[in-house]
């Protein structure tokens, strides 16, 4: 039997909107997506609040007109700059005469984080694994069944404030839509695109939107910390049209062609001057000038949070980039990795449709959905659907 899940995130440029068809012969079709551009929000408010109605609402219609359905429930992705991420650990004792890991172990494992994480400021909207450990041995997702006296674990709980949720499920609430839930969209980002195995040796990634960038540190099933920090592709944009006097529209074609780590004889620039007839023509070097100067400052405060993280990155521990702001660049990988002193990577290809690091957080934000939907669908009590499907169904949205 088919159903139909729709899914708003909200970026820092642009409003996505999905429309997602599922069935037993395929998890997940996208069947409809409304872009809508607006202002976006910086510091943890909206930059232009009276015109964001409009966009949710053009961004919903295209995505209904495209899938021929009419939205009458949605999902809603919450934006790395509205929540804030708690790590904690925790343990208990294994007692019998043949103790080992029972899914009640698990159980009170979660309810004790619970209890240790306390009361916060927000919304709990998403909680999950990072590693289970028995008896100090080696790490694991996969604990039930191994013998041992004590269970511990590190539990990663994505808090969402209380503004995002009130202000956006009044908005949608005044189109007559329904709010199904709240999800993390760096979460579903994390888990969508970042290889299993590297998760589980610690990895962080990088998504540079237009005017935040999101720096993330993923291990097991769970992102163990994350930063927004307020700068982006479009305040690279804003150097480029101030350092070189020319339109905004103009540096933002500059931005999106320049190649990165080019000799300087090889490669120019031309777009619209400021009448909109003539043109003008940069040299690399002219460009580089007042463009590389903004991405040494944001790689430099990525380098800095990573640092300030408290997570040791091994030389095993991988670094992804997406986001519009840089991966689409010729070149802006390796540059970013030169400036970290790190390997920088693309992110792994997982859809068809919608490819490109731009929705990379919308399509994470639907994968996570669905996971969370056949989560909760699939039969309760044993083990036959995995252990990955039984952790979920503990976890939720």
């Amino acid at each position: 039997m088919k159903s139909t899940i729709a899914a708003i995130d909200f970026g820092t440029s642009k409003i996505v909107t999905l429309v997602a068809e599922t069935s037993g012969g395929q998890r997940c079709d996208i069947i409809g997506a409304g872009k809508c551009s607006y202002d976006g929000f910086l510091e943890g408010e909206w930059n232009n609040p009276a015109d964001l109605n409009d966009a949710i609402h053009r961004s919903i219609e295209e995505a209904q007109n495209q899938a021929k359905r009419k939205i009458r429930e949605i999902n809603v992705g919450v934006p790395g700059e509205f929540t804030r991420v708690y790590a904690v650990e925790t343990s208990v004792s294994i007692q019998g005469a043949d103790p080992q890991v029972t899914p009640r172990h698990v159980e009170k494992i979660f309810a004790n984080a619970d209890k240790e994480l306390g009361p916060v400021r927000g919304v709990v909207v998403h909680r999950s694994p990072a590693w289970f450990m028995i008896d100090g041995g080696k790490k694991t997702l996969e604990p039930v069944g191994q013998k041992g006296a004590e269970l511990k674990a590190m539990v990663s709980f994505v808090v969402a404030d209380t503004f995002f949720l009130d202000d956006v499920m009044a908005r949608l609430r005044d189109m007559d839509l329904t709010v199904s839930g709240f999800f993390s969209s760096c979460t579903g980002e994390a888990m969508l695109y970042l290889l299993e195995e590297d998760r589980d040796r610690t990895a962080f990634l990088i998504d540079i939107g237009y005017l935040c960038t999101d720096v993330m540190a993923v291990e097991g099933d769970a992102v163990i910390f994350q930063k927004t920090l307020p700068v982006g592709g479009g305040h690279i944009a804003a150097d480029v049209a101030e350092g070189l006097s020319i339109p905004l529209d103009s540096a933002e074609q500059i931005k999106k062609e320049y190649v990165y780590q080019m000799p300087t004889v090889s490669q120019s620039y031309t777009v619209p001057s400021g009448d909109g007839v003539k043109t003008e023509t940069f040299t690399q070097e002219q460009v580089a000038a007042v463009l590389e100067p903004r991405v040494d400052e944001i790689a430099d405060m990525i380098r800095e949070c990573i640092d300030d993280s408290g997570i040791k990155l091994r030389d095993w521990s991988v670094i992804y980039l997406t986001g519009g702001g840089l991966s689409l660049n010729r070149g802006g990988k390796d540059y970013l990795s030169a400036k970290l002193g790190k390997t920088v990577r693309e992110t792994v290809k997982r859809t068809i449709k919608m490819s490109s690091p731009i929705y990379a957080s919308a399509m994470g934000l639907m994968d996570l959905i669905i996971d969370t939907i056949e989560a909760h669908n699939a039969p309760t009590g044993g083990m036959a659907g995995g252990m990955k499907e039984f952790f979920r169904s503990l976890l939720g949205g």
